[in-house]
């Protein structure tokens, strides 16, 4: 805010405060002109335009600011861990040492650039993004006088996440042998499941036994990537895979797939090595079963359904239809 006040000399002191910043003062001869300063000032205050006190942000690394929403900001997202693991090996770089003083938009490019040689656009976006947004917090939220943020303009990649990979009758009975001889248990069963009913690791990971009523043939999925639970069908595949889990001696009371997200990573990382199959993603187990509920003659709503799209336009990538089957069905 500003205050004006007429000095001893009968001059006129207007003077400009903002949280986080150290006061500006001016002195006038006339008080019309001190009020036209002040009212300059404070909106230049307001664009973020003020001078950055330089001993405010020298107390502070990008480590710092990065830290602190790990431990507020992060723990409280249902991404928590992976987010986690990414903000800690970016502490790791060089540049979290760096004070707010030092930071730049040159800084996060180079980094980026460097990232791209081992990763992928969209990992690079994602890391990137989680980090802008910690910087935004920082300046709204916790009264750290950032001018601009050093991410602010640094453009994302573009990512072309698009996958039509499907899963070979080889390649599956290829997965299924390593599977069968894998020391983890759940290894087989994890990759039927899957198949069976389109559902993310993520989502399999976190099913619970409460969720499940056989009797009913249904699942329920409270928690999903786009926020919206589901309730879906279960096939006779999938209902059969639950009845090998239930028949196990040590199997959890309350998980049906009782892994971590990273143990199941390496499950799926060790089968591609055994079998030499290259390219695939274990995500593209689930477009492979929304591909075979489509051959199986469902509709795009009962697959909408069990997938989960809200958008059926992201369907159309899984449908694959053929000139000949559609010239068939017109001339049965």
């Amino acid at each position: 805010m500003a205050t004006i006040r007429k000095l001893k000399s009968g001059k006129f002191e207007a003077q400009v405060r903002r949280k986080g910043y150290a006061p500006v003062s001016r002195t006038f001869h006339k008080k019309s002109d001190a009020e036209e300063w002040a009212r300059h000032t404070e909106v230049k205050a307001d664009r973020g335009e003020l001078h950055t006190p330089v001993k405010v942000l020298a107390q502070y690394t990008v480590k710092d600011v990065l830290e602190r929403y790990r431990d507020e900001i992060t723990v409280k997202k249902r991404s928590a861990d992976t987010e986690t693991y990414i903000l800690d090996a970016f502490m790791r770089e060089p540049i979290a040492r760096l004070l707010l003083t030092q930071i730049t938009p040159a800084h996060f490019s180079t980094y980026r650039d460097k990232r791209l040689k081992d990763v992928k656009a969209g990992t690079v976006n994602r890391e990137l993004s989680i980090i802008k947004h910690a910087f935004d917090i920082a300046e709204r939220e916790w009264d750290i006088p950032l001018r601009n943020n050093p991410l602010g303009k640094i453009k994302k990649m573009k990512v072309n996440n698009a996958r039509s990979r499907r899963v070979s009758a080889e390649e599956y009975d290829l997965l299924c042998e390593a599977a069968q001889d894998s020391r983890n248990p759940y290894a087989l069963l994890l990759i039927r499941f899957a198949i069976a009913t389109g559902m993310r690791r993520g989502e399999i990971l976190k099913l619970r036994w409460d969720d499940i009523d056989c009797e009913a043939r249904t699942l329920h999925i409270p928690v999903t990537k786009n926020g919206h639970a589901r309730t879906i069908p279960l096939s006779g595949e999938a209902l059969a895979v639950l009845d090998e889990i239930q028949g196990m001696e040590d199997r959890d009371d309350v998980l049906a797939f009782p892994l971590s997200d990273n143990a199941a990573k390496l499950v799926w990382q060790r089968l591609l090595r055994r079998t030499g199959i290259e390219d695939l993603h274990f995500h593209d187990l689930r477009h492979e079963a929304i591909s075979r509920f489509f051959e199986y003659g469902l509709s795009v709503p009962e697959v909408a359904l069990i997938s989960g799209h809200r958008d059926f336009r992201m369907l159309f990538r899984y449908t694959h239809l053929k000139a000949e089957d559609v010239a068939a069905k017109l001339n049965a």
